[in-house]
């Protein structure tokens, strides 16, 4: 509706400003070149200044880790998650695993985590 409004209103700006009866014979509007320039690169140039640092962070975080200190395995379900610690093996050499089940907000106590139980 925000919207509808604002184009409404600049529809009947437009049409009460630029009525032909008010205005016979219309201005010749000169266009201004360099400020279409302008605004048509420095649009584009800030997108370049935002990729370039977040293409550094993607390609390093693509490096391999040579010794990690520990190695986390996330597995989403469609209402918990299951969270396996292969360096931690147990007795039998399997890997330490819990379940992560969303505790409701009626059950929450003032300053409890939701997710991790």
């Amino acid at each position: 509706i925000l919207i509808l409004v604002f184009v409404s209103r600049i529809l009947v700006r437009a049409l009460w400003h630029f009525h032909y009866k008010k205005n016979p014979i219309p201005q010749r509007i000169v266009h201004g070149t360099t400020i279409e320039i302008l605004r048509t690169i420095f649009p584009s140039i800030i997108p370049m200044f935002i990729a370039i640092p977040s293409f550094a962070l993607l390609y390093s975080m693509d490096e391999v880790v040579v010794d990690p200190a520990i190695t986390i395995k996330a597995i989403g379900h469609q209402w918990y998650r299951t969270y396996e610690y292969s360096d931690y093996n147990s007795s039998d050499e399997q890997s330490l695993t819990f379940d992560s089940y969303t505790i409701p907000e009626d059950d929450l106590e003032l300053g409890q985590s939701r997710l991790l139980e």
